[in-house]
């Protein structure tokens, strides 16, 4: 008798009188189709049924016998995926890979209320959403189980798998199963979730009987391929056919130029692109280009274009004149004061209690020293800011939620809840290790625009807690390693775009146009995202729209700059 797990007939419609070959198997997994090549009988009707994907869907066809004979009949319309298979022998499952439980988070089939947040995940991912409603159908689609990893500390769902059974969608006879859209949150400070839903999924597969499971991955994307080969994995000759849409235009267009920009100028730069806008990259390192439409040009650095005039720009970028400007206003701000020598210092600690220490010019959360509450830390902050400029400022410590609002122009693009980093003690691992290894994740999560820097303010942030840098905390611990939430940091953001309460949102509408600035990033501190009380603490010019997915943002800066490419304009022009 043949191996379950034979690669004789990989391609092969099934024989034997098992009644699928014609069927035209297609799964929907509520983000597009799977369609099993080897059941249909005809590349023609494959790639046919390629054809009848829905707009804004992506399907792919997996197990094509002749992907060759298939691309010919639509060479225009239909690529070849550039993803290798990969299979795990269930039957021969390693024990290393059936043992990946974690105390920090927990693995469950998902349910109809976790659809919002899957969706989140799978968007900041630049994944396809699924479709409205489609968790609360699952129990009447047994081929097709989703899994979310759920944090053991406040329930947050950190990822989401989602697997195909093929033995209950078209009685498959090599008895296999399939794993696809594998996500896990980007802001996900837990370690090793990827590896438990994949384990998770296996396991499951396993136990229903399942011979193996198979899943695809870009060829170039090495870790992850470093990662399933560590798990047991093994590459097969699986072959997977898509239609071309702009969901995975990057997967057919051949390499791009290595351009070098951060994730924030090229967000913006990919956008205009889809747009037919021309661009002009004039520092890759700066963020710096311009975008040119019918003989109209306007010159960035990332979301910051030359429609912000200087003098809006100076209102934001000195934070004493950004207070006084919407204090004028009647905006709500922290009580705040130039600090000029230690005198001042103490006379402001004495009135506040908790202070913040800043310089009044910077950004990305650099020289900030937040809650101080002792005259030692507030004197030696001061004196640390003291050296770096000559223009030092007190703040009214406020506390609450860290929130930035992107406001462009008379809209409310985005909002998000920014934490400070948190590490998760596993009873091993020193405090400083914990640090680093967040640090790596999140680095590797934004591009490398966020890592946490082991420095005086984080070694601070320690040491009030109780511990040094190599201490170790026990299982399950959860510890803030810094009091600011900035990204640059470490911190994590959170979209809470439609919680916000209308009293906030006006608010950042009214300190816009206060400031005179056409877009714009504040920062609030509230009690509640979805209450009216709210202080102001600052305003950034260049506020990082990359940031705010799965919020549009990009789409709405590139709508104010070039308002005829809106989608709307372009689909309805104006008659005449």
């Amino acid at each position: 008798m043949e191996n379950a797990l034979s690669l004789k007939h990989w391609g092969e419609p099934p024989k034997d009188g098992l009644g699928t070959v014609g069927k035209c198997v297609a799964v929907h997994c509520g983000w597009g189709r799977v369609l099993f090549g080897q059941t249909f009988d005809k590349a023609e009707h494959l790639a046919a049924h390629l054809m009848e994907e829905e707009t804004g869907e992506r399907d792919l066809a997996i197990y094509v016998r002749d992907p060759h004979v298939v691309l010919s009949l639509a060479p225009q319309a239909l690529f070849m995926d550039p993803s290798h298979s990969y299979r795990l022998n269930l039957k021969e499952m390693p024990v290393a890979a059936r043992n990946a439980d974690s105390t920090m988070f927990d693995i469950r089939p998902a349910t109809a209320g976790d659809e919002g947040v899957v969706n989140r995940i799978y968007t900041s991912r630049g994944m396809v959403s699924l479709r409205s409603g489609y968790l609360a159908e699952l129990n009447d689609r047994r081929c097709v189980a989703v899994l979310v990893a759920e944090s053991a500390q406040d329930g947050e769902v950190l990822g989401v798998v989602m697997g195909i059974d093929h033995a209950i969608a078209f009685d498959d006879p090599e008895e296999g199963s399939s794993l696809w859209a594998l996500a896990v949150d980007s802001q996900a400070a837990v370690p090793a979730v990827g590896i438990g839903l994949v384990t998770a999924l296996a396991e499951r597969f396993r136990e229903a009987g399942r011979a193996f499971m198979d899943l695809s991955v870009l060829h170039d994307n090495a870790e992850a391929i470093g990662l399933y080969e560590k798990m047991g994995f093994e590459r097969v000759p699986v072959y997977t056919v898509k239609k071309k849409n702009p969901i995975n235009e990057s997967l057919f267009i051949g390499p791009q130029r290595a351009e070098n920009l951060n994730i924030y100028a090229k967000i913006i730069i990919d956008e205009a692109r889809r747009r037919g806008i021309h661009v002009d990259i004039e520092d890759a390192e700066a963020g710096l280009f311009s975008l040119t439409l019918g003989g109209r040009s306007i010159a960035c650095r990332e979301s910051l274009s030359e429609l912000t005039s200087a003098v809006a720009m100076s209102r934001c970028d000195d934070k004493s004149l950004t207070h006084r400007t919407l204090a004028k206003a009647d905006l709500k701000v922290p009580g705040q004061a130039t600090l000029c020598n230690h005198d001042d210092v103490r006379g402001f600690l004495d009135r506040y209690g908790r202070i913040v220490i800043k310089p009044a010019r910077g950004e990305q959360g650099q020289g900030v020293y937040v809650d101080l509450c002792t005259e030692d830390e507030a004197l030696g902050a001061f004196d640390n800011v003291f050296h770096q400029t000559d223009h030092v400022i007190g703040e009214e410590f406020v506390s609450g939620r860290d929130l930035r609002i992107i406001v462009i122009g008379d809209e409310v693009a985005a909002a998000a809840v920014r934490r400070p980093p948190r590490i998760t003690g596993d009873g091993q691992h020193t405090i400083q290790e914990l640090i680093q290894r967040l640090s790596r994740r999140r680095a590797a999560a934004t591009g490398g625009e966020s890592r946490i820097p082991v420095d005086d303010e984080t070694r601070r942030c320690v040491q009030a807690q109780g511990h040094g840098m190599n201490s170790v905390l026990s299982d399950g611990t959860v510890m803030e390693v810094r009091k600011t939430a900035n990204l640059h940091c470490g911190g994590t953001i959170h979209d809470v775009t439609d919680d916000l309460h209308p009293v906030l949102r006006n608010a950042a509408l009214a300190a816009r146009q206060v400031l005179g600035i056409p877009v714009v990033g504040f920062d609030f501190m509230v009690p509640r995202v979805d209450g009216p009380d709210y202080r102001i603490i600052e305003a950034n010019e260049r506020p990082g729209l990359a940031n705010h997915e799965p919020q549009p943002t990009a789409q709405k800066f590139v709508d104010f700059l070039f308002p005829e490419t809106r989608q709307e304009m372009v689909k309805h022009p104006a008659a005449g």
